[in-house]
C-alpha cells in the first residue's frame, strides 16, 4: 500500500473511530444517571420528609424473640405507613424488643422499646410511641405548649375543632394528650388513627 493512499484513508478512519466511540458512550449503561437533574421551579415544594425505622435483632433469635419481631414488624410497618401517608414528618427510628419494659415506650432520640406483653405489639401502640419520638411528652415544645393541661398551639387546636366542634380542645397531662392520643385500646379506630397522625403533625407545626 502506498504512503499516499494511507494518508488519504487516515482521516476517514479517524472519523469512524470518533463516531464509534460517541455511539458507545450514548448507548452505554448509566448515561441517564449522569444527565443533569432539572432545576425545581421557583416556589415548588420540596419533597416531604419521611419516617423510617429499623428493628434491632439478635443474631440467633429465640422463639420468643422471633415471635416478638414478627408482631412488632407488622405493627411498625402499619404505623409508619399511616404517618407517611398522612404527614410529612421525618424521623429515623430504632426499635428494640426488651422484655423487661412493662408496656412500650418512645423517646425523642428516636428509640422505641416494646416489652414482652404481646397486646401492646399493635399499630395503636406503634402510632402512640412514634408520637413520643416526634416530641409528644418528650420535647421542650411540649412543655411550653402543653404544660398548662391544654394544648395552646393554634394549628392543632383548629384541627381538633374541625373534628369535634368549635368548643373542642386538646387536653394534656402525663406526657400524653386526648382526644386522639391513642393512649388505650378502647380509643382505637381507623378514623381515630388518622386524626392522631394529623394532630401530631399539626402539633409539630405549632412548635412541638
Amino acid at each position: 500500500m502506498s504512503s499516499q493512499s494511507t494518508s488519504q484513508r487516515a482521516p476517514w478512519r479517524a472519523k469512524a473511530v470518533v463516531a464509534t466511540l460517541a455511539a458507545a458512550m450514548l448507548a452505554g449503561p448509566g448515561i441517564a444517571q449522569a444527565a443533569p437533574q432539572p432545576v425545581p421551579a421557583a416556589g415548588e415544594r420540596a419533597a416531604a420528609a419521611t419516617i423510617t425505622w429499623s428493628l434491632v435483632r439478635a443474631s440467633n433469635p429465640t422463639a420468643d424473640q422471633q415471635s416478638a419481631y414478627n408482631l412488632i414488624t407488622t405493627a411498625m410497618n402499619a404505623a409508619v405507613a399511616r404517618y407517611n401517608n398522612l404527614s410529612d414528618l421525618g424521623k429515623t427510628i430504632t426499635v428494640r424488643y426488651e422484655p423487661g419494659v412493662p408496656t412500650a415506650d418512645g423517646n425523642l432520640n428516636g428509640t422505641i422499646r416494646f416489652g414482652s406483653n404481646r397486646s401492646y405489639m399493635s399499630e395503636r401502640t406503634a402510632l402512640h410511641e412514634i408520637a413520643h419520638t416526634i416530641g409528644v411528652g418528650t420535647s421542650s415544645g411540649w412543655s411550653s405548649l402543653g404544660g398548662s393541661g391544654t394544648w395552646t398551639g393554634a394549628q392543632a387546636t383548629a384541627l381538633v375543632r374541625q373534628f369535634d366542634g368549635s368548643s373542642a380542645k386538646i387536653s394534656t397531662g402525663g406526657g400524653h394528650f386526648w382526644p386522639y392520643g391513642l393512649n388505650y385500646d378502647n380509643e382505637w379506630s381507623g378514623t381515630a388513627a388518622d386524626r392522631h397522625v394529623r394532630i401530631v403533625a399539626a402539633m409539630k407545626n405549632d412548635g412541638l
